[in-house]
């Protein structure tokens, strides 16, 4: 059996998979099986025993997350996040792109599950490929008997809708994301209540990443032992990872859960480009911290990155290379998130505007050593989770703290030099910039 369940299909159609070739390679047969066949507890029971982790960042198990839903009357939502505002991540989209049936089949088994009656995609707005494959897959899907009042002839009903997001970076928190969906503000709600039990207009609802979805499908067809038999450590199923930055072939890679980096990076990747050395990655996107050469054996699953002080979050790295001033990479990365901030809380709102300030001021020329002890103190402060309302305030601060311990260095000499040591050369500050968005 094929070890990549997500990409198989893509590159046996060798581009945009329609729902004529997506049935002919054995498309709908889980979603059928599982409307048709099997309970709705049967099918949570069996993501849930694959240890089916989402790919969205947090690596909450999915079908943990499906039996939090409470077996109640009335409507229940479920909404794909596809919304993927994370800087350097982009493997969302080459799923949605090149085959949207595979997400159409998977939410039609997660709202199964969960009993839900109707779905939404959540799509960054700015996606406008994806929009396209997923409008053509979901109507192609309505006539063929796969979506609508009777799902495969069933009693089920499902109704499956794209929304276009207005595009901020907190709508990646769920609630931020189902305010956006209602017609509100995107700023994340209070909780308890969480949307398993009060999400969308009240009612229950699972927020699912894009990636997550479309690993079910497999999962249905081909068992929870053959899932778990995938990964290389504690971690099930494929995974895929991505690598941006001055290497030989950027892009993504559907491998086994538990690569090691090395391997990611030197043999798909194909290694740094000529003249270029590696000094620090971002694992999963830019608000992870940067793991360094030490790192480079480390297994990419959630534990082990953890374990070594980072998060996989969504698995595409952002290299650092020997050319990029690392001062001015972490003062970009704070632009992007002082920018995408709700403005709900002062901490988020005052603080990652005057963070950026003060790596300004060192990048310039004008910092001085009091400046790195307020980098300090306000890293830790505002990084703290409980200190802001949601986690985007820890996430932005996640990249600038591992900078100041691993690259201490670069910033004591921007302040020594009274300026940027790499503006000479390369590394400036629109190449940072490239390399980070």
């Amino acid at each position: 059996m094929s070890e990549r369940p997500l990409t198989e299909r893509i590159d046996a159609a060798g581009g945009f998979v329609d729902g004529g070739r997506y049935e002919e390679m054995g498309g709908y047969v889980a979603a059928r099986q599982a409307v048709t066949s099997m309970t709705p507890q049967e099918v949570c029971g069996l993501v849930k025993d694959a240890n089916l982790r989402g790919r969205g960042g947090a690596g909450f198990p999915t079908g943990v997350k499906w039996g939090f839903v409470p077996d109640v009357p009335g409507r229940k939502y479920l909404v794909c996040n596809a919304d993927e505002m994370e800087p350097g991540t982009f493997k969302d989209r080459y799923l949605m792109e090149n085959d949207p049936h595979l997400l159409v089949e998977g939410m039609i088994i997660a709202a199964y599950a969960i009993g839900a009656d109707r779905a939404y995609v959540f799509l960054r707005g700015e996606y406008h490929e994806s929009y396209r494959a997923l409008t053509a897959a979901i109507g192609e899907a309505h006539a063929n008997g796969c979506l609508g009042e009777s799902v495969f002839g069933t009693t089920y009903a499902l109704e499956l809708a794209v929304h276009r997001s207005g595009g901020r970076y907190i709508c990646g928190e769920e609630t931020a994301l189902l305010n956006a969906l209602e017609g509100k503000r995107a700023q994340p709600r209070t909780k308890p209540p969480f949307p398993p039990a009060s999400g969308a207009w009240g009612r229950p609802t699972i927020v699912n990443n894009v990636e997550t979805l479309c690993n079910v499908p497999a999962i249905i067809r081909r068992g929870a032992e053959w899932y778990q038999s995938l990964g290389l450590g504690e971690d099930s199923g494929t995974k895929i990872y991505g690598v941006s930055g001055r290497v030989k072939r950027p892009g993504l890679w559907e491998l086994p859960m538990g690569t090691p980096i090395r391997e990611i990076i030197e043999q798909h990747a194909g290694g740094m480009c000529d003249g270029y050395r590696l000094r620090g990655l971002l694992p999963g996107g830019a608000s992870t911290d940067f793991l360094v050469e030490e790192h480079l054996d480390l297994a990419m699953e959630y534990g082990a990155i953890q374990a070594a002080g980072s998060r996989m979050g969504t698995g595409t790295m952002i290299l650092m290379d020997d050319h990029v001033c690392p001062v001015d990479m972490a003062r970009n990365l704070q632009h992007f998130f002082a920018q995408e901030s709700c403005g709900f809380c002062t901490p988020c709102r005052e603080g990652l505007p005057w963070v950026e300030q003060l790596l300004l001021d060192i990048e310039e020329g004008r910092g001085t050593a009091e400046d790195l002890e307020l980098l300090d103190h306000n890293a830790a402060f505002i990084g703290a989770p409980g200190n802001t309302f949601c986690l985007h305030a820890t996430g932005a601060i996640e990249p600038l703290m591992s900078a100041l311990k691993y690259f201490r260095e670069d910033f004591e000499a921007h302040i020594r030099e009274h300026g940027c040591p790499y503006r000479s050369g390369p590394g400036s500050a629109a190449e940072a910039d490239d390399g980070a968005n």
